[in-house]
């Protein structure tokens, strides 16, 4: 399917190389799907380089840290109370 962009968003698409037909929901073609995915794509680089540079600078967390990390994680991710949005 063809998809009509605005100049900058259709740049930013081809330079990630981001299936822009695919972004967007069959009963919804805006560019504020594009949007948001273009902003998660930059959020979850950042964090990647923050971590990069956290651990350059405390080191690489030990195998008890991280298995106390996951299980937060699971609990946060079990949780029905969460807000998204």
């Amino acid at each position: 399917m063809q998809v009509d962009l605005p100049t900058d968003l259709r740049e930013m698409v081809e330079q990630r190389r981001l299936p822009a037909s695919e972004l967007l929901p069959e009963a919804v073609r805006t560019e504020d799907a594009v949007r948001m995915e273009i902003h998660r794509e930059e959020l979850r680089a950042a964090s990647l380089l923050y971590t990069a540079e956290l651990a350059v600078q405390v080191g690489q967390p030990a195998p008890r840290q991280r298995a106390a990390a996951a299980e937060v994680a699971r609990r946060i991710a079990g949780r029905k109370d969460l807000k998204i949005g």
